[in-house]
């Protein structure tokens, strides 16, 4: 068999595992963007029914993160024990259950609790998609795969805003129930529907998938660089410092797309004056261009295999249009245009942050280390929505909160330097036992 023929089987493969998969994933993570941000838009309309000010929003808006940040760690190894499957349908299943709950709130407190059993339910579903999708993809491809995937978090984004504000409007009175009563109702119980099936669908890695040949599983596990184990002990983990690094570039680019995702439609309604459906509308361009952005760089990363360069320099560009932003000598339609491209970029870097940590670290990336990493990134979506709260009710005004995510991401972008410098190319691992 010629290379040329090889490479076209191999292409083959790859596109069919990639359409038995990604739709389901996707829709999968499509919701779980939903139900993490569509309180910006219930906000708009519940705030006055249940007494929510800036700073208790702020805080309902973080919370979440906090939930995610304590259990994301246990949760992914979790996954290694009971397998993704599992890990995966009880994820969206409680977090779907979890998310429709908040039809009931009827103080912030309320709110809080269950923003903050969200954030523990939802822990580990996205760095476990990730592991899991690494199982069926060598690194080389893993750049487009993930971006793709990926490209769900902006998507439902994209059709949240219109949607969430058109639930709201039209349903609001039905039943004696508010409009953003029926939001949180309708966009969440679909989550617990899907984890039902992915419990009952998901084919747990490569050996266990009745729809793969025995040609394909051997040329799965020939392409795919298997290792003894991911595990890592509790104390090397903790110890080792690019997984800080690693986290903070992460984190970086939460805070900056959090911040966006649960205060613009707020801006918005201040600075344009606009109806529930127009700031729906509106929210749209930022997400649009963000996936344009994510598939543009995922593809240049991996034509060149280079991947830090194509995370830290859009970190930068963001960093630069959030500070110009902020500028009194702009109107209002230059500020949202100006958020509009920061946000853009930060999708087009976190488009391939996901084959950083098999590039940074080698033989010491492990699903412990993935999760350590993504628990201290997520911390900016911790901390930006309440500074964000924080600084508007001691200013009035949006400055100073996006001037200091500015400079986390100007941070974020330069610790990718630092290790584009320091890192030499390493191979990308998966289990051994996924294959054997």
């Amino acid at each position: 068999m010629t290379q040329t023929s090889t490479s076209m089987d191999d292409a083959r493969l790859y596109r069919r595992i990639a359409w038995r998969l990604l739709p389901l994933l996707m829709f999968c993570y499509l919701f779980s963007s939903l139900d993490r941000v569509n309180i910006s838009f219930a906000k708009l309309q519940m705030g006055p029914e249940i007494g929510l000010s800036d700073a208790a929003y702020g805080f309902a808006s973080s919370i979440f993160f906090l939930g995610y940040l304590l259990f994301e760690v246990p949760s992914n190894l979790l996954l290694l024990k009971v397998g993704a499957r599992r890990t995966l349908g009880r994820i969206l299943i409680l977090w779907g259950l979890a998310s429709a709950g908040m039809m009931f709130v009827t103080t912030p407190g309320m709110l809080h609790v269950l923003r903050f059993l969200l954030g523990i339910f939802e822990a580990g579903f996205a760095p476990g998609v990730i592991f899991y999708l690494s199982l069926w993809f060598p690194e080389e491809r893993r750049g487009s795969i993930f971006a793709i995937f990926l490209l769900a978090g902006p998507f439902g984004a994209f059709i949240g805003g219109p949607l969430s504000t058109a639930i709201m409007v039209h349903t609001d009175g039905v039943l004696g129930l508010f409009g953003w009563q029926w939001m949180f109702l309708l966009e969440g119980l679909p989550c617990a529907l899907l984890g039902l099936y992915v419990l009952a669908r998901l084919a747990e890695n490569p050996k266990a998938a009745n729809w793969l040949s025995t040609d394909d599983k051997a040329r799965l596990a020939r392409q795919i660089k298997p290792a003894t184990s991911l595990r890592e002990p509790i104390g090397a983990l903790f110890a080792n410092p690019r997984h800080y690094v690693l986290g903070f570039v992460l984190f970086s680019m939460g805070a900056g797309l959090y911040a966006v995702a649960f205060w613009l439609p707020t801006m918005l309604q201040e600075m344009l004056d606009v109806s529930l459906e127009q700031i729906g509308l509106l929210s749209m361009p930022p997400n649009a261009l963000g996936m344009v952005m994510m598939v543009l760089v995922a593809r240049r990363s991996d034509r060149t295999r280079e991947r830090l360069g194509h995370a830290g320099i859009p970190l930068l560009l963001s960093a630069v249009l959030l500070a110009l932003a902020t500028s009194s000598l702009i109107g209002p339609i230059t500020g949202y245009v100006l958020i509009t491209a920061a946000t853009a970029a930060i999708c087009g870097g976190y488009s391939v942050f996901w084959t950083l940590p098999a590039r940074v670290l080698g033989r010491e990336a492990s699903a412990g280390g993935v999760a350590l990493i993504n628990s201290i990134g997520i911390t900016g979506g911790l901390v930006s929505p309440w500074l964000m709260g924080w600084t508007r009710s001691l200013t009035g005004g949006n400055t100073a909160g996006l001037l200091t995510i500015a400079a986390m991401l100007a941070i974020g972008a330069g610790l990718t330097l630092v290790l584009a410098m320091t890192s030499p190319r390493s191979p990308s691992l998966v289990p051994k036992e996924a294959y054997s």
